[in-house]
């Protein structure tokens, strides 16, 4: 497999705290596909995102970047079989650290929760092919802008003047703090993909409730079901009421926009309505969670 493209390939500049004689020290900082950063966002942060895999049949497609979210959608729907998905190869990891060596020795590279996919594993495979930089690994135990949240305090702090030590302690300490819900519009999708026949069971057999699920430890668990969509929403709402403060707040949906914009506005007496990214979840989760869901992702403020 080739290099995979990446987005965001400035670096988080930090300005030198440790004496090194540089007058800049640079943190790389890079994450997988499944954290979900709207690319206005990652580039704004100079983060790095690696692609994961779609494959439908034999065809191959790196989200993001050869499949849009509507034609992925449209197979999804219209076919029988669901689509498998994969992490990048640890070659793909190691040449986008080595690309990185142009500007820094320093990266802080942050995963989908390794009890969820093989993509950490993968990333860490790849950095130990790569000589001469101090690579650390990080295990977000979450999952889209759960992970994308962690990511972009990373780069807050590299560019603040953080030295790699205080980045990691940083985004160790923050994940305790990261909330990440799901309201699913059926479990046909879970069902078909056969990764979490347990968490359908404990949910049910009927396909028409609207579960509602959370990642924590980096496990996805069951929170409540209703067959509204309606309670539904209003009870994912109360949940993260439950939470506040915030000190950041994503909406999350897969081609549920305008309910996307309304949890929004619902949400606009907790937190500042300007103050929140609406992010489509990847293809890799779509997968899994089919299209109409609805979800939020936040970090609690300390």
């Amino acid at each position: 497999m080739g290099s995979a493209p990446v987005v965001g390939l400035a670096l988080g500049r930090a300005v030198s705290v440790e004496g090194t004689g540089r007058g800049q020290d640079l943190i790389g900082i890079v994450t997988d596909s499944t954290a979900d950063l709207p690319p206005t966002l990652a580039a704004e942060w100079g983060i790095t995102v690696v692609p994961c895999l779609v494959n439908f049949g034999q065809e191959t497609f790196r989200e993001g970047v050869d499949l849009s979210h509507a034609e992925f959608y449209r197979r999804l729907e219209s076919r029988s079989e669901l689509p498998t998905t994969s992490s990048p190869g640890p070659g793909v990891f190691a040449a986008t650290y080595r690309r990185l060596a142009a500007e820094t020795d320093q990266i802080v590279s942050l995963h989908l929760s390794s009890k969820l996919s093989g993509v950490y594993n993968s990333a860490r495979l790849g950095a130990e092919q790569v000589e001469g930089m101090d690579i650390r690994m990080v295990d977000s135990g979450s999952v889209s802008m759960g992970l994308g949240w962690l990511t972009v305090m990373a780069a807050r702090a590299a560019r603040a003047g953080a030295s790699l030590d205080k980045v990691v302690q940083l985004v160790e300490a923050a994940k305790r703090r990261v909330r990440v819900f799901a309201l699913l519009d059926t479990l046909e999708y879970l069902r078909r993909g056969g990764r979490m026949n347990r968490l359908v069971a404990v949910l049910g057999t009927l396909l028409d409730i609207k579960p509602i699920l959370c990642v924590e430890g980096g496990d996805v668990l069951p929170l409540a079901r209703t067959r509204s969509r309606l309670k539904a929403e209003s009870r994912l709402v109360s949940m993260i009421e439950e939470l506040c403060p915030l000190a950041e707040l994503a909406v999350l949906h897969s081609r549920a926009l305008e309910a996307a914009e309304g949890l929004r506005d619902r949400l606009a007496a907790v937190f500042p309505r300007q103050h929140v990214v609406i992010a489509e979840v990847t293809t890799v989760l779509g997968t899994h969670v089919g299209p109409n869901a609805l979800g939020a992702a936040c970090v609690v403020a300390e």
